[in-house]
């Protein structure tokens, strides 16, 4: 999304923004507040009332299911995620086959999520492509069809962080879109509690090059299933803003901003020639903009605590009470169990597949006020929010 986009916003956004007022403005004065005050108004989230703020504070988003313990984007990742209780289910990252149905991977690029490698039939397919300026080589979700892609079956992303999970390698294909949202429906039924997902546009500035645009997808299936209200329980997310402000003229979903590391450039901005990097989007005038279309954030972890040079962490920084000062959510990236994705000093041990202190973590990103986040882990998660609000 470029300075024009940005400017150039329509009724539909003016209504979002009060949409984004009316859902969040009477809970934005209570969620950036430390300690007991805030643990008492955070115990009583997620009773009664519709929407965003029916969910639990901080809210806990099973980060692509349970991935912690099933391969990603699979029916056994997702359902595990509930089994442990997450408030919301990642599900799924979206991206598009050749004959335009959406999917659940979370890259086009397959060959590290499936078993695509082990079928020769398919040995043609491999080649190098530029995504998001990036040469990339593998397999490619938009040179399948989704009759060819159901004949594979998804495998662990990060072996060496997670061997267990290669257990459960080639159990489950891949699912999609249109899928998860029956599954949510039979899911809400079989638990009796709302069910609610997390699903992202991936490169969809790549994909509308291609032909092969997903917001009118990912609205038209919304549609179908009567899911694209403003109390819808489906979170609608992008790295890419222009993806956002379009979902915002096609559905009345929350919408949600994810930003990466600071120096980064989201790629619509790099395509349209918009100089600004996500150090730009969070400042207050960058989040009053996000808050137009949007009704919040998910940073990584970094941009609410910093990092020194060692690893370990810094000053959390402003983020937190700059986006609830204009009525935005932070669900910030992602906490992971395993000692390579802690900062340094909540690592324990050596091995790249050993527990640090997890809880230590959680508790530290807890008390900057954020309103949830991703967890590759949702039972950690929720009693990492147990201890948070108890104590």
């Amino acid at each position: 999304m470029d300075s024009d986009q940005m400017n150039g916003q329509t009724q539909g956004t003016a209504r979002r923004a009060l949409l984004g007022a009316a859902v969040l403005g009477a809970g934005g004065a209570v969620l950036g507040l430390p300690g007991t005050a805030r643990a008492a108004d955070t115990r009583t989230a997620g009773h009664g009332g519709r929407g965003l703020k029916s969910l639990p504070v901080p809210t806990i988003i099973g980060h692509r299911g349970a991935s912690g313990y099933r391969p990603e984007h699979t029916f056994g990742s997702y359902n595990l995620a509930l089994d442990l209780g997450a408030d919301i289910v990642e599900a799924g990252d979206l991206v598009p086959t050749r004959d335009g149905h959406l999917v659940c991977r979370h890259e086009p690029e397959i060959g590290g999520t499936t078993n695509v490698a082990d079928h020769p039939e398919f040995a043609g397919r491999k080649t190098t492509k530029v995504l998001d300026g990036v040469p990339t080589t593998g397999w490619f979700t938009e040179d399948f069809t989704l009759a060819e892609l159901k004949t594979l079956r998804a495998v662990e992303r990060i072996p060496a962080n997670r061997p267990h999970n290669t257990l459960y390698n080639g159990r489950w294909e891949i699912p999609t879109f249109e899928e998860v949202l029956k599954w949510q429906d039979e899911q809400t039924r079989k638990r009796g509690k709302q069910v609610w997902i997390y699903p992202e546009t991936k490169h969809p500035t790549y994909f509308r090059k291609l032909g092969l645009g997903l917001e009118e997808r990912v609205a038209k299936l919304l549609r179908k299933y009567g899911k694209d209200s403003r109390n819808s329980p489906v979170i609608l997310q992008s790295f890419e803003p222009s993806s956002i402000q379009k979902l915002n003229q096609l559905v009345d979903n929350p919408l949600v901003v994810l930003l990466s590391s600071a120096t980064g450039r989201p790629y619509d901005f790099v395509e349209a020639g918009d100089p600004r990097t996500v150090a730009d989007l969070i400042t207050p005038k960058g989040l009053r903009e996000i808050a137009g279309y949007a009704q919040g954030i998910g940073p990584t972890l970094d941009l609410v605590i910093t990092k020194n040079a060692d690893g370990t962490l810094a000053e959390p920084t402003t983020l937190v009470a700059d986006a609830h000062k204009v009525g935005l959510v932070l669900h910030p990236y992602t906490m992971r169990n395993e000692n390579p994705f802690l900062p340094a000093e909540y690592r324990k041990g050596t091995d790249a597949d050993a527990y640090g202190d997890v809880f230590g973590a959680f508790k530290t990103y807890f008390a900057t006020g954020i309103d949830g986040v991703f967890t590759d882990n949702a039972d950690t998660g929720l009693l990492a929010r147990a201890d948070f609000l108890a104590g």
